[in-house]
């Protein structure tokens, strides 16, 4: 057989991983024409169909499942080695790091200075999404670690592993408490401000509220933390956020605990590629003691 355009190939490639011709021609930067032309090349060399039509979009045929997982394999390995040629090198270090939008962002911003220490030419990129999304990016290699909090299944995903930094239980915080009204009962008499419900933490505090009884009016789902706790401070509202925050953070603020919850906790994971464990970034983190950064 001639041998293979890997140009061919790296386009096929993408459209397996989009379903359609015009998702990979928009990763690629390419017209739809220029992709439909490069695979029908190659199927002319491999001498059948790589795709068929299912609804919308394309499915791989026979012949493009046995392609695709080699070239799967083939890409895959390329991009790590690019990885580690990339931090291998004397200049900065760029170092691409997902944070779960869920996630106390002040308690992050620690955890990432372990990664960057003074006399290191790390180049630090933050990006803030859900679990699931940045699940996604690591394992597309678009990201090099993801501070999350839940862990990955290393059975489900693999070649993702993930470390646990520390856990905090959770707090209700206000501006101007309920008085006369003891916790958690007090947490019906003010709007309340939660977690989104895609979170962890969130789902655990729906289903608290129900083990609890409580009748919570709940004013709002936040993604962001900063914002859930500035839109609490300006609308009278009761929010959460980790309780090692009552005596660091909110001290100077007027910022009152309401209560605290030992049994729902704040985790902090982080999670990255097999490639990535000789990066210098994770191993710091990975093998920091961050214990006194979770102490109340």
């Amino acid at each position: 057989m001639p041998h293979i355009n890997y140009n061919h190939l790296y386009y096929f490639w993408h459209v397996c991983k989009s379903g359609s011709v015009v998702g990979a021609a928009e990763a690629l930067y390419l017209t739809p024409q220029t992709i439909t032309g490069q695979i029908k090349s190659l199927e002319e060399r491999l001498g059948g169909k790589l795709f068929k039509r299912q609804g919308r979009g394309l499915v791989p045929s026979e012949l493009g499942q046995l392609v695709y997982r080699y070239a799967d394999k083939m890409f895959t390995l390329s991009q790590e080695m690019l990885d580690i040629v990339n931090y291998r090198k004397e200049s900065s270090l760029l170092f691409d790091v997902g944070v779960a939008d869920a996630l106390s962002k002040r308690l992050v911003s620690r955890v990432l200075k372990a990664a960057v220490p003074d006399n290191a030419q790390i180049h630090l990129r933050c990006f803030e999404s859900t679990h699931e999304m940045l699940l996604e990016q690591l394992s597309l290699h678009k990201l090099d670690m993801i501070l999350s909090d839940c862990p990955v299944d290393s059975t489900q995903q693999e070649g993702l592993f993930s470390v646990k930094l520390g856990e905090s239980p959770i707090s209700f915080y206000c501006c101007n408490p309920p008085a006369g009204v003891d916790f958690p009962a007090c947490l019906e008499q003010r709007p309340l401000l939660i977690p989104g419900r895609r979170s962890m933490l969130g789902r655990k505090l729906l289903n608290w509220f129900n083990t609890q009884g409580l009748k919570v009016n709940i004013l709002g789902e936040f993604d962001d933390a900063a914002l859930m706790k500035a839109f609490g401070m300006n609308n009278d509202a009761i929010f959460v956020a980790p309780a090692i925050y009552s005596s660091t953070e909110f001290q100077d603020e007027k910022i009152v605990e309401v209560g605290r919850v030992e049994g729902i906790l704040e985790e902090y994971y982080v999670i990255f590629a097999e490639r990535m464990i000789q990066h210098p970034s994770v191993q710091r983190i990975c093998h920091t003691d961050f214990s006194a950064l979770f102490e109340l």
